[in-house]
């Protein structure tokens, strides 16, 4: 055990692993479970996971916590309550192999925000990334057809999705400046948050009729998504990032799609179409554009202080 602890790679894979499985678990439970219960229930539970190992962090933070509470109500509605239900509205009328091709576009949406937000203009190289991305991103929500590009229609389901990246994307910007806390009071003062802005929707939700089917794999499937791609995931890629850097860290989530379209196809049938093989290359070369063309020693903006996991991918 400890000396998985202390392998940076073994960890980032496994929290990778976890993260595609939130994918793909996901898309086999939403319908019996509606897509607000399941966000609700995530992170609820992975609050209530997290708490006994937070609290002594907690009692030593809240105060500071307390003192950035309109950055800290940013961050929860960012990066847990309102990514994570948008994200599972599309997913619930999507493949998971749209969703994890999606949201590899994330460290250009990152790229955009931060130009936004704080003025970091890209250069030449970055911009021609963003570009083979964005056609990228574009014919897959598109599903391959010229016909619906040239008209500009996406299906709708896969608009949801990239709305959540950019809802992250933010989230991801805006971490730069979190409060100088520990890691797990962040965390765990972000999912409380996020799960009670969430709550009102749910309880309409249920108002509205939509109840949790009662049957254990949906149940097995939410405990899942609140212990391993909630809770676990975040602890590993902390882990590495201390190990390896925020940097080289980040490079390993380029693994969720190889794992998620693998297990997509074993487990739930999905096709991997031509129009995802063009996609994927175009985004992986417009990352690659922009990786090369960097300046030496940058990194992407948000990623000083990783306090959530990068997950859509939560």
């Amino acid at each position: 055990m400890t000396r998985a602890w202390n392998s940076a790679w073994t960890l980032l894979i496994l929290c990778n692993l976890f993260w595609a499985g939130n994918i793909v678990v996901g898309r086999a439970i939403l319908g019996p479970v509606p897509a607000i219960a399941l966000s609700f229930w995530r992170w609820t539970g992975a609050f209530c996971v997290a708490l006994w190992f937070a609290w002594p962090h907690l009692k030593n933070d809240w105060r500071v916590l307390l003192a950035h509470w309109k950055l800290m109500l940013a961050l929860a509605a960012t990066g847990i309550a309102f990514f994570n239900t948008v994200a599972y509205i599309g997913l619930a009328h999507t493949t998971a192999l749209n969703v994890l091709l999606l949201q590899s576009s994330l460290p250009l949406i990152v790229t955009v925000w931060a130009l936004a937000l704080f003025r970091e203009r890209p250069g030449p190289g970055q911009i021609a990334g963003i570009a083979l991305s964005t056609a990228g991103v574009a014919w897959i929500a598109a599903h391959g057809s010229l016909d619906a590009l040239s008209r500009l229609m996406f299906h709708y389901a896969d608009l949801w999705i990239l709305g959540a990246a950019a809802i992250y994307g933010l989230y991801i910007v805006l971490l730069r400046s979190r409060p100088e806390v520990h890691p797990l009071s962040f965390m765990q003062a972000a999912m409380g948050l996020g799960a009670i802005m969430v709550a009102p929707f749910y309880a309409w939700e249920l108002a509205s009729g939509s109840y949790i089917q009662d049957h254990w794999t949906n149940y097995a499937g939410i405990a899942y998504m609140a212990v391993l791609p909630s809770f676990v995931s975040y602890l590993f890629f902390n882990r590495g990032v201390q190990l390896i850097g925020g940097a080289r860290a980040g490079q390993s989530t380029h693994l969720m799609p190889l794992f998620g379209g693998v297990m997509a196809v074993a487990f739930l049938g999905e096709s991997f179409d031509l129009y995802h093989l063009a996609g994927a290359a175009l985004i992986g070369t417009g990352l690659g554009v922009a990786h090369a063309t960097a300046p030496a020693g940058a990194s992407a903006p948000g990623q000083r202080r990783p306090a959530i996991s990068p997950e859509a991918r939560e």
